[in-house]
């Protein structure tokens, strides 16, 4: 798993402006995989940043890499932990609903779409993708957006710009390290 990869799918979680983000990625060893998830969570630890695998498969692994505060921030929301409630989750412990998305990912060949209340989508859109079975959006960009275009329009500008901005900085030698910030 490399800094590249890690930058390019989730710059906007190390700058530090979205809870969360999620990537395959593909490895030869497992052994190799659960070192370098152990490197970075050592590395990130003093930045409040975690990095977790929801997935293994054969080859390929799920890879979240999250603020577990702002996690805990975004789970406290009513509008999320109903919509997790309604779920099955105990959502007064985002440990736990980690543990309970996990397990879903594990037993089901359907993706959980609650998932994104753990990426930082605003919970308007992830009950709207879920009751409209991900048609009738208003939008489509990072996520799909059932809610507040002109939100969704401004943070998906930042996340790109954010992205773009660290991906030229990795290509001018600044390291991974120094790119993830403390909030």
């Amino acid at each position: 798993m490399s800094e590249e990869l890690i930058i390019k799918h989730c710059s906007p979680t190390l700058a530090g402006i979205k809870t969360a983000n999620l990537f395959n990625c593909s490895y030869k060893s497992k052994v190799k995989l659960c070192e370098q998830i152990k490197r970075y969570n050592k590395m990130f630890h003093k930045k409040g940043l975690r990095v977790l695998p929801l997935k293994i498969s054969e080859n390929n692994a799920l890879i979240y890499v999250y603020r577990p505060s702002k996690l805990k921030e975004d789970l406290n929301d009513s509008r999320a932990e109903s919509i997790l409630n309604n779920m099955g989750y105990m959502s007064d412990n985002p440990s736990r609903c980690l543990v309970n998305l996990i397990d879903r990912l594990s037993e089901s060949s359907d993706f959980p779409h609650e998932i994104g209340l753990f990426l930082g989508y605003p919970p308007e859109d992830v009950s709207g993708f879920i009751e409209n079975k991900a048609s009738g959006f208003k939008l489509c960009g990072c996520w799909k957006v059932y809610g507040d275009v002109n939100k969704a329009k401004v943070m998906f500008s930042k996340y790109k710009k954010c992205t773009d901005e660290y991906l030229r900085r990795l290509n001018v030698g600044v390291n991974i390290e120094r790119l993830a910030v403390a909030v």
